[in-house]
């Protein structure tokens, strides 16, 4: 459930796979700029679903969500335990959250995935459009190859599927009819990122941060653009403006490579 064969985009390097050890850093740098993470406007209280990546539960995405509670967002895990691919009742286990969500605030649900996560998000805001008020997505692989991870054969292994799923990416790969936005990282070392692109739209964009795939739910650069994009009023959706920080936190997304 990763992206199409025959694309010939490669998986990140050794290399870069290594460096995913940042991460560590990239949590411990959102706790001690989390003074300067609140100068993002506060939430209006809408729900936000947040769908971690692959063998990780709403644990991963704790710090997250605690980011995203106290700018004043309703914010959710999925509940679902651990992240093993789309098993028998995982997609309506989600459809099932994302409708409770709806229906008890009366209001759309912002959804936010983290890797694999953010491919659920995708697929949801397209079956599910009239629930969906955003969706984010973290490092996800939406298009390319399905082999351009370093993580394929652990979702073949735990998920017992092929990462091939092309019923499922005719789903996920067309952007989502909700604003959409995609975070990624040219340093990830698990997702290619090519493989995380959209296509910018008039309400759809890449945010490009320097970061590692396994930090990107705790990088401080990462929960500033997420809670500025889930900030706007329903209807008002602009392009995120990285000119205030600056292409050393936030490099232009489509520089030449």
């Amino acid at each position: 459930m990763m992206a199409a064969a025959g694309d010939p985009i490669k998986p990140p390097s050794r290399l870069l796979l290594l460096a995913e050890g940042r991460a560590l850093w990239e949590a411990g740098a959102a706790l001690a700029l989390w003074p300067l993470l609140q100068l993002t406007p506060r939430g209006d209280g809408h729900p936000v679903l947040v769908l971690p990546g692959l063998v990780a539960s709403d644990m991963s995405t704790k710090l997250l969500r605690r980011y995203l509670e106290g700018r004043g967002y309703d914010a959710h895990g999925w509940g679902l335990g651990r992240n093993l691919g789309p098993r028998e009742g995982i997609e309506d286990g989600m459809t099932a959250k994302l409708e409770a969500l709806h229906a008890e605030s009366g209001r759309k649900v912002s959804l936010v995935g983290w890797s694999l996560g953010g491919v659920y998000a995708r697929l949801l805001a397209a079956r599910r459009p009239q629930w969906v008020r955003s969706v984010v997505t973290l490092g996800s692989p939406f298009t390319g190859s399905a082999r351009a991870t370093n993580a394929w054969r652990v979702y073949e292994g735990v998920s017992g599927q092929s990462a091939e799923d092309p019923r499922r990416m005719k789903h996920v790969r067309p952007t989502p009819p909700v604003p959409t936005t995609s975070i990624f990282s040219r340093s990830d070392g698990v997702v290619a990122w090519r493989c995380s692109l959209e296509e910018a739209g008039p309400q759809s964009e890449n945010i490009e941060v320097i970061a590692s795939h396994l930090g990107l739910g705790a990088h401080p650069a990462v929960l500033y653009a997420l809670a500025d994009r889930l900030a706007q009023a329903e209807g008002q959706w602009k392009p995120f403006d990285r000119r205030l920080w600056g292409p050393l936190v936030y490099p232009d997304p489509g520089r030449a490579e």
